[in-house]
């Protein structure tokens, strides 16, 4: 029974039965068919697809006044009247009363010299002044004294009762006193003159300012030492500056060989880079009468038709020299692209919008022209890349390469 039991056990080799060139042909079809499906897929998503070269431009914002713009030009901003207040005597400064953007008065004190010596210089010439009025009236009580005098003995030597000596004695006196009397008027005059002297000086301790102004910058501390010439060392010439902010004007070089295009009162615009979002209106005040030969040009002063804070002076500017003046509408800006950007469609236009190393066609809303460019009213927003003149070949979805200029 054990040996049967062990005959049991052993495996029938003749039920066993091996393909093994079968099985790895099987394999190898299974892995040719991945590829093909793969390479098929790569193939789709354009992966071994080689790029197109194109040329693109960007999604702008332009303004209307672009279209009758005839000049541009770039200079600065810069004012009319600008002032370095100084003093005309040497002194030490020891008080200031304002800063940088602080709004001045004509006429106003903003800043103070030490003046000890000229507020004694005038406290004498005052006490001088009143000694010499104190000599004018005495000088008169002697005349009226002496000319009632001399009236009594003209009386008497008219009736003989004096002798002649009296009544000349009575004439030298009174033309004395008369003669004291000038000469305390007189010297009443030098001391007033010493007063006016005083003040003058005492004036030029006191820094006033000649105008309504704003403070641009701030040139000197209390102590420093401030001088008319500023030729001592450490010495400052200027306390402040100031600008009068509403002779703001933009000056600009324009080529003599423009100069035809642009006339005195003409409307501009300008830009100023600090305010890149809006424009300000302008309008040509003057040529300055003379050329820079070495660049051949001609400094325009564009003043500014409406005031802003945000106006400063050596601000950077682009003037547009326009041949109309802006209306209501036109003040906006609008979004365009070049019109040869468009493709024709059966429902409208189209652009091929540039994203990543793609292009996606996207139907655009336009309005109307504006010289080469077209408004868009929707589809693309400024910013945005655009395939500019676009081949037949180009499809939604194909692989560029953008083709620098």
């Amino acid at each position: 029974m054990a040996d049967e039991d062990l005959l049991k056990l052993k495996i029938d080799k003749s039920k066993v039965i091996s393909h093994p060139r079968k099985k790895r042909r099987l394999i190898y079809l299974a892995l040719a068919a991945i590829s093909i499906i793969l390479l098929g897929w790569l193939y789709t998503k354009g992966t071994f697809t080689p790029s197109i070269p194109v040329q693109v431009v960007m999604v702008a914002q332009i303004y209307p006044s672009q279209a009758f713009t005839v000049l541009n030009a770039s200079g600065y901003v810069v004012p009319q009247r600008k002032s370095a207040l100084a003093s005309k005597v040497t002194g030490r400064l020891i008080w200031l009363g304002v800063e940088e953007g602080s709004h001045v008065k004509k006429d106003q004190v903003v800043a103070r010299l030490e003046n000890e010596d000229v507020t004694a210089a005038k406290d004498q010439a005052q006490a001088n002044v009143n000694v010499a009025l104190s000599n004018i009236e005495q000088a008169k009580v002697e005349l009226r004294d002496a000319t009632l005098s001399l009236n009594r003995n003209k009386e008497l030597i008219s009736r003989g009762v004096i002798a002649q000596s009296v009544y000349d004695n009575a004439l030298a006196r009174y033309e004395k006193a008369s003669a004291a009397v000038a000469a305390a008027e007189a010297t009443l005059k030098a001391v007033s003159a010493a007063i006016e002297t005083a003040n003058v000086a005492l004036e030029y301790t006191l820094i006033r300012v000649p105008f309504d102004a704003v403070v641009l910058t701030k040139n000197a501390d209390i102590g420093d030492i401030i001088t008319p010439l500023g030729a001592a060392a450490n010495a400052k010439a200027a306390v402040v500056t100031i600008a009068d902010m509403d002779s703001l004007q933009v000056e600009a070089d324009v080529s003599e060989s423009n100069l035809s295009q642009i006339r005195v009162g003409q409307p501009c615009e300008i830009q100023l880079d600090a305010v890149p979002g809006q424009r300000f209106r302008g309008a040509i005040y003057m040529f300055v009468p003379t050329v820079d030969r070495s660049k051949a040009t001609v400094m325009v002063k564009i003043r500014f038709l409406d005031k802003d804070s945000r106006i400063l002076p050596e601000m950077s500017a682009k003037v547009a020299f326009l041949s109309r003046p802006v209306t209501g509408e036109e003040k906006k800006p609008r979004t365009a692209l070049n019109q040869a950007t468009l493709l024709n469609r059966k429902d409208g236009k189209a652009v091929l919008l540039v994203k990543g190393d793609r292009v996606v066609e996207t139907p655009v809303n336009l309005g109307g022209p504006m010289g080469d460019m077209v408004e868009v009213l929707e589809g693309v927003k400024v910013g945005d890349q655009v395939v500019l003149n676009p081949s037949d070949r180009l499809k939604n979805g194909s692989k560029i390469k953008i083709e620098e200029k």
